[in-house]
């Protein structure tokens, strides 16, 4: 069965909730104020599309495809990206929520996270070289066998990383947090 395309369309306030989608691919498309809240999205490719103020809590993303696609003051929370399909996942989020998602194991070389919530994020063995972080609050995020070569952090607050258990070489950070770095050390930073 031959999947159903569109290209070059706007989907505006279309309420997707709990549906599951049969086999579509979506190109440059633009996503406005939709909601995929309990969807099953896991025969769906999105190639370059737009989403902005959505909805995605609880999506099942098993299987989709997400390729060069940004995320615009979406809510976007518990969801396992770890499970989207590998080929070409690119992303790219702008005041998004993110909490209690999972990027586990992801390869997101250069995902960019301005002003995201990212609290208790999962970005156990994912690879985020030159990954940068804006003005993002990364309360609770987990950072265990993570690339974080070349990454940037230097706006973002609240991360606690173990620089012994992350590969960080030439990472950006500001001196001014620097205690989310030295945190399982038994020391008093003034």
């Amino acid at each position: 069965m031959f999947p159903e395309i569109f290209q070059d369309q706007l989907f505006d306030s279309i309420d997707y909730n709990a549906q599951t989608f049969e086999k579509v691919e979506y190109f440059n498309c633009e996503f406005v104020r939709c909601h995929f809240s309990n969807a099953h999205l896991g025969q769906v490719d999105f190639v370059e599309c737009t989403f902005k103020e959505c909805n995605f809590t609880l999506t099942s993303m098993q299987g989709t495809g997400l390729k060069k696609c940004q995320f615009t003051n979406c809510k976007l929370m518990g969801l396992d990206f770890s499970v989207c399909n590998d080929f070409l996942f690119t992303v790219h989020f702008v005041e998004c929520q993110l909490d209690y998602s999972s990027f586990f194991a992801k390869k997101m070389k250069k995902t960019f996270f301005d002003g995201c919530s990212l609290k208790e994020v999962d970005f156990t063995e994912a690879d985020l070289s030159a990954a940068i972080f804006r003005n993002s609050n990364l309360y609770g995020a987990m950072f265990d066998r993570t690339i974080l070569e070349k990454a940037d952090f230097r706006s973002s607050v609240n991360y606690t990383i173990d620089l012994d258990a992350n590969h960080v070489k030439k990472t950006k950070f500001t001196l001014l947090d620097s205690a989310g770095l030295l945190h399982k050390y038994p020391i008093e930073l003034f």
